[in-house]
């Protein structure tokens, strides 16, 4: 389809130009859409809540791809393409999905990057083809990102305006509009910068709710009491920051603000429970985020919610704009640390597990941040093999790559404790992290310590 059928300058003159017609001007099916990827190409794709999930089904319906690459991450679906002949997939961030398929021997390569990174990367390669999940257009002609701004809004607006390039949007009928800012592109765009649109017969993603162990009630414990009034949110995935966040709701404290990568169901109960002012330093008067993945109802609050603002993820995980937030505070998990302080949390070792994401830019901010507290859980132990292990390790194994290096951790909480590392010796650190390993190791790692 030819993309000089639409000129971009005549819908912003007029953004109330018959828009429901350039709309079914410019659908197609999922197939048809399909049909515009040619044989040696490349697409991107937005992770998680924000993949087209009809599109990419419908690419498996073609057996001529000689040479496909896929970028996205976190798969929502084991889609059907990733197992065809001249197809890989590049991830910057492994879910269980893409764990799964890896195992499989499907070809899917993780690309080192963080977020930002990620973001660069997506514009600087310039895939001709950028497909995205949106939300139903509205009366004026624009159909919002719904749930995911992330690293791929700016790229997607790049394709969109690039003549020799296709910005295909796959509206999601129950996709919530949620509003950004106006400055960076208010989270949506207008039917007349598409070149196609199709109508997808997937619902939403929801994020299934994880089981809570005795282990994260205790570590939630710690964290919440290392929280204080007036502090600016951080909350990443997982059972943890979610109890946290419910013990924050239920509690005295408040005056908060949230800055965080990802929206999270405990961030609306923080709102629910009247805990959130957002008098926080950057984007004061609103919860910014840069994605958004969890329940029904997370998605059903969100819904043109001014106190709602999903933004690029260049405003929202930049270290500068973290730390100029009150009393930052990041929340994130970690698979191991060694006794410098050393954090592994995207991979097992050598093999890539998840991903970097906002990881370390959190941390970095946090702890930069005027009064910021950077943290980071993880449960004492470990199942491997059926045998357990410490997480608390005097070495991490051979061939780990380190998520977050030694000098910006600072507390490292487990269900035995906390150790604030910020201030500490090499000497001290290992000692404060052998105090809240777990018991059964505790011995070996403060005669390791000693050493240290």
């Amino acid at each position: 389809m030819s993309r000089h059928t639409h000129a971009h300058s005549h819908a912003h003159a007029h953004p109330h130009t018959d828009s429901a017609a350039l709309y079914r001007a410019k659908l197609r099916t999922p197939r048809e859409a399909a049909n515009l990827i040619l044989p040696v190409d490349a697409l991107a794709v937005p992770i998680a809540t924000g993949q087209p999930a009809g599109f990419l089904s419908a690419l498996a319906e073609r057996d001529d791809f000689e040479n496909l690459s896929i970028f996205g991450g976190l798969l929502i679906q084991p889609y059907a393409v990733l197992q065809k002949q001249g197809v890989r997939f590049l991830s910057g961030f492994y879910g269980p999905i893409e764990r799964m398929m890896k195992s499989m021997g499907v070809r899917i390569s993780y690309l080192p990057a963080d977020f930002l990174g990620w973001d660069r990367y997506a514009r600087l390669a310039a895939p001709r083809v950028i497909a995205s999940a949106l939300a139903p257009m509205d009366d004026r002609g624009f159909l919002s990102f719904g749930l995911h701004a992330g690293a791929s809004f700016e790229a997607f607006r790049d394709a969109a305006r690039d003549p020799n390039r296709l910005a295909i949007g796959e509206v999601v009928p129950d996709m919530p509009q949620v509003f950004g800012l106006g400055r960076y592109g208010g989270h949506r765009i207008h039917i007349s910068e598409l070149d196609c649109v199709i109508e997808s017969n997937h619902s939403v993603f929801e994020l299934p709710s994880q089981p809570v162990t005795d282990a994260d009630q205790a570590i939630a414990h710690f964290v919440e009491q290392l929280i204080e009034d007036g502090a600016t949110l951080q909350i990443g995935i997982g059972a943890i920051p979610n109890i946290v966040a419910q013990l924050l709701a239920d509690g005295k404290k408040g005056d908060f603000g949230i800055h965080t990568e990802m929206m999270v169901d405990g961030i609306m109960h923080l709102h629910h429970a009247g805990k959130v002012t957002n008098h926080k330093g950057v984007f004061d008067g609103f919860s910014v985020a840069t994605f958004a993945a969890g329940s029904r109802a997370l998605y059903q609050w969100m819904h043109r919610n001014p106190e709602v603002r999903l933004l690029p993820v260049a405003q929202v995980n930049d270290p500068a704009i973290i730390r100029r937030n009150r009393r930052m505070v990041s929340i994130n998990g970690a698979l191991a640390v060694d006794l410098s302080g050393q954090i592994m949390a995207d991979t097992i070792g050598p093999r890539q597990y998840s991903g970097v994401g906002g990881h370390e830019l959190f941390v970095v901010g946090a702890h930069d941040s005027q009064g910021g507290k950077s943290i980071i859980c993880l449960h004492s132990t470990a199942t491997v093999d059926s045998k357990t292990v410490s997480t608390i390790n005097t070495h991490l194994p051979l061939g780990t790559r380190v998520t977050t290096p030694r000098h910006h951790v600072q507390y490292v909480v487990t269900e035995h404790g906390v150790a604030n590392l910020g201030m500490l010796t090499d000497a001290e650190r290992a000692q404060a992290l052998a105090e809240i390993a777990h018991p059964d190791f505790r011995e070996e790692l403060r005669a390791a310590a000693a050493d240290a």
